[in-house]
């Protein structure tokens, strides 16, 4: 799997900068009120992470043992997340959205409708 991008968060403004060899697949996304973001999770990757299959939702363990295919945990076999994020503008490769769960830096995967 390659990037196609990167989330970057600067002066209170969330984007996603696609690189250009990808910028005309962007064509008419302007169009779009909201789009699926598919990144990874570069910062959570390790072995021990990545063998964890069962979790107390949201950390916490009054809540009950889940498997992470019925949860939002960042820990899981394969590190991709999704997001649905308003788009706000779209400039050339900068697609300005209205925020993410993601850090900056963080590479995205894929966009869809």
């Amino acid at each position: 799997m390659y990037p196609i991008g990167y989330v970057r968060k600067e002066a209170g403004r969330t984007t996603i900068v696609v690189d250009k060899k990808y910028q005309p697949g962007l064509l008419r996304f302007e169009e779009l009120r909201e789009a699926w973001v598919l990144w990874w999770l570069d910062r959570n990757d390790t072995p021990e992470k990545r063998a964890t299959l069962q979790v107390h939702p949201q950390g916490n363990s009054d809540n009950l043992l889940t498997g992470v295919f019925a949860t939002r945990s960042p820990l899981r076999p394969n590190l991709i997340a999704m997001t649905r994020c308003k788009v706000l503008s779209v400039k050339e490769d900068v697609i300005e959205i209205d925020e993410i769960d993601a850090f900056p830096g963080t590479p995205v995967l894929d966009l869809k409708n």
